[in-house]
């Protein structure tokens, strides 16, 4: 089987044989890519956005923030390589390219410019809360499909629902 990743680069059509074993059946393949392409979206999206925070950031208890939201990055920034690295486990390939990030990603815009500690922490409380409601609609696609996929996004949903409780614990 050829599986044609993109022929739109300039007249270049790049081919790729599809792996001789795979590791779910075809019928479960391409649910659980999309559920998982969608999953690295969000989280693609979601690390630009706690980066953009992070830089942003001013104020009382900026630097506290500040490095909060690095260790908050550098968890989302994992979790994109063990979601990508699944979807091509599972045969097909992962798409990361800023333009179906742009496309594609649920999150709402971030603000821009320079913002007080309080309104980072309600903007990034809700970011953080709508990465994991889209991880979690995934899970419960997955539970059907591919319990290693599903356990995966466990694993991330539970790490950024530690993180939101943190990051909203600030609020009160």
């Amino acid at each position: 089987m050829f599986l044609f990743v993109d022929s739109n680069l300039k007249g270049w059509v790049f081919v790729m044989n599809a792996f001789k074993r795979s590791v779910l059946a075809e019928s479960g393949q391409q649910q659980a890519c999309d559920v998982l392409q969608a999953s690295l979206v969000t989280l693609l999206d979601l690390s630009l956005v706690l980066k953009q925070a992070h830089w942003n950031v001013v104020g009382n208890n900026f630097r506290s923030l500040h490095l909060q939201l690095d260790e908050i990055i550098n968890t989302v920034r994992n979790a994109t390589d063990e979601v990508a690295e699944r979807i091509v486990t599972i045969g097909r390939a992962a798409d990361g390219r800023a333009s179906t990030i742009a496309g594609q990603s649920q999150l709402e815009v971030f603000p821009e410019g320079l913002h007080q500690v309080p309104k980072m922490i309600a903007a990034t409380a809700d970011c953080l809360k709508k990465a994991i409601d889209q991880i979690r609609e995934g899970i419960e696609v997955m539970s059907d499909v591919d319990p290693i996929s599903e356990d995966l996004l466990i694993g991330i949903a539970s790490q950024l629902e530690k993180h939101l409780w943190m990051v909203q614990a600030q609020e009160l």
